[in-house]
C-alpha cells in the first residue's frame, strides 16, 4: 500500500467519523429515522415509566390529569382547575412538539344551541389560562361538544358535575 493510499484511507476515516452520531455507549444520537425525519418518543428509545409512554395523551391523563370541572353555566376556572392547568403547562413545556385541542363540554341542561357556546366558552378559558403560563397559543387548539358527548350519561347532580368539563386532549 503506498503513502497516497494511507492518507487517502485515513483522510475518509476521519470524515466519516465526523459523521458519528453516537454517544460513549454506541447509541445513536441523531433523533433521525434512516430517511432523514424526525423519530418519536418510542423510536428515539424512551421507554415507557410505570407502563405510560412520556408525552402521551396516558401520560397526560396518569401523572397530570386531562380535565377540568366547571359550575353550573359557568365557564370560569376554580382553583382546582388551575392547578390542574398549571400542571398541563409545565407538562407541555417539557413535550414542546406536542399539539393539543381542548373540548368544551356542559350537561344536558339547556338548548343545544346554548350548550355549544357554553361549551366554547369553557374550552376558550381553558385555552387562555395555559396560554398565560407560557403555552403558544399555535399548540392549543379548541372545540365544542356541548351536550353531546356526556363523560355520564345519567340525569343526576353527580353526573352533570362531572359532565361540565373542559377536557385537554393530544392530537
Amino acid at each position: 500500500m503506498t503513502i497516497r493510499n494511507l492518507l487517502l484511507m485515513s483522510a475518509a476515516l476521519v470524515a466519516l467519523s465526523a459523521c458519528d452520531k453516537t454517544d460513549e455507549n454506541g447509541m445513536d444520537t441523531s433523533m433521525s429515522g434512516m430517511n432523514g425525519t424526525e423519530l418519536s418518543g418510542s423510536e428515539m428509545g424512551m421507554a415507557p415509566v410505570n407502563g405510560v409512554m412520556p408525552g402521551t395523551q396516558q401520560d397526560l391523563v396518569v401523572n397530570v390529569g386531562d380535565r377540568v370541572f366547571f359550575g353550573y353555566d359557568q365557564s370560569d376556572l376554580s382553583y382546582e382547575a388551575r392547578t390542574t392547568l398549571e400542571r398541563q403547562a409545565t407538562w407541555m413545556k417539557q413535550y414542546p412538539a406536542v399539539m393539543v385541542t381542548i373540548e368544551g363540554h356542559a350537561d344536558e341542561r339547556g338548548t343545544r344551541e346554548y350548550n355549544l357556546a357554553l361549551g366554547e366558552r369553557r374550552a376558550s378559558s381553558v385555552r387562555s389560562y395555559l396560554m398565560s403560563l407560557g403555552v403558544d397559543a399555535n399548540r392549543i387548539n379548541t372545540i365544542s361538544y356541548g351536550k353531546e358527548r356526556p363523560a355520564v350519561p345519567e340525569s343526576t347532580a353527580a353526573a352533570w358535575s362531572q359532565n361540565r368539563r373542559g377536557v385537554t386532549v393530544v392530537n
